[in-house]
């Protein structure tokens, strides 16, 4: 199976705090059934309290704060991945286009289109700028013009499906390698962590700057200091957390979602110091 999915990614503004994560705990607070039965690709929490999980191949889903179907976006296209511009307006890449649109949630529509050339894949935005993961291993840092401000090489040996752009900081998974990178926008390696991955194919940061993983195959979430120098499991697979595929979190609840690979349930989550 072609294992191309995302996770992520409202853009924190990070703690200067030394936050001890060895203290962190993740509690599920509800399970709820969406039975989607699709492959789930990426996924969101929106400013407003909205989730959007994205289906391989395009369709993409609006959820009410409390897990429940509202509507599908009437945008045509394999949607892939998706990131929030301000409360209004979202982005979403759309590889088969080698495209990515700039849509206006209250009427639906689209706003821009940023054609690009190559494929597109995983998104994030942050300090006005999006970041897109491209195909050779490019990350390319895009105004809201469509402008190139900057582009750095970094090392997967996966498609660039899931990053994180905050703080002039790249985070991205490489699932086959089984490990995250943290790239600065000069394209230097800050740190490289593979302990307690297995099969990550989620992620999102939380408010103080650390890295929350889902680990598709062993079951569970794992966060990582935002220095890359220390990690810790907080939800195994004995809490029935059944193959985590997507994450995402809201910043101002300390809490988030979690979606398994088939999108049959929303985990809803809180973190606690």
């Amino acid at each position: 199976m072609n294992r191309e999915t995302s996770l992520k990614r409202e853009t924190p503004v990070e703690s200067q705090t030394q936050f001890n994560i060895n203290y962190m705990k993740m509690n599920i607070e509800a399970k709820i059934d969406i039975n989607l039965q699709k492959i789930i690709i990426d996924m969101m929490c929106l400013t407003d309290g909205k989730i959007i999980v994205v289906e391989r191949f395009g369709t993409v889903n609006i959820f009410s704060s409390d897990g429940k179907l509202q509507k599908q976006l009437p945008i045509t296209g394999e949607a892939r991945s998706i990131t929030q511009i301000n409360e209004n307006t979202i982005a979403i890449t759309y590889h088969n286009e080698k495209a990515i649109k700039i849509i206006n949630m209250e009427n639906e529509t689209v706003t821009k289109v940023f054609k690009l050339d190559k494929v597109c894949s995983g998104l994030s935005f942050s300090n006005n700028n999006l970041a897109v993961g491209l195909d050779d291993n490019e990350i390319r840092m895009i105004d809201l013009e469509g402008n190139t401000v900057n582009s750095i090489q970094v090392e997967s040996k996966s498609t660039l499906f899931i990053l994180v752009y905050c703080n002039n900081k790249i985070i991205y998974l490489d699932y086959l390698d089984g490990a995250v990178y943290c790239y600065d926008e000069s394209g230097k390696q800050i740190w490289r962590y593979t302990q307690d991955l297995s099969s990550p194919y989620g992620l999102c940061t939380d408010t103080y700057g650390n890295i929350i993983v889902a680990n598709y195959y062993s079951n569970s979430i794992v966060v990582i200091s935002k220095d890359g120098q220390n990690s810790k499991v907080l939800i195994s697979e004995d809490d029935w957390l059944v193959r985590p595929q997507c994450i995402c979190f809201k910043h101002n609840e300390s809490s988030g979602f979690i979606c398994d690979e088939r999108g049959t349930y929303l985990a809803k989550f809180k973190l606690t110091p």
